[in-house]
């Protein structure tokens, strides 16, 4: 028999069985424990990182950026 604790990253688990369970009927659970593990590492934002607002940018060149953006994005949907 194996067993196993995990805490998933993503919606989905890969299960790699030895070679000897090849052929059998396997029994498989998956029930989500009480208790949620806090003790992961957060991702850091750029808030956190102390680089929110760092640029300290005129409102004028704010606009600026953002028309730039806006218009980078509207490239995407140009057929070249």
């Amino acid at each position: 028999m194996i067993s196993t604790v995990i805490t998933p990253d993503t919606e989905d688990i890969s299960i790699h069985l030895p070679p000897d369970y090849v052929g059998y009927e396997i029994e498989v659970r998956v029930y989500k424990r009480a208790k949620l593990v806090k003790d992961r590492p957060v991702k850091k934002t750029l808030r956190d990182a102390g680089l929110w607002g760092a640029l300290n940018l005129t409102e004028e060149r704010y606009n600026e950026l953002q028309q730039h953006a806006k218009d980078i994005r509207n490239e995407w949907d140009r057929d070249i």
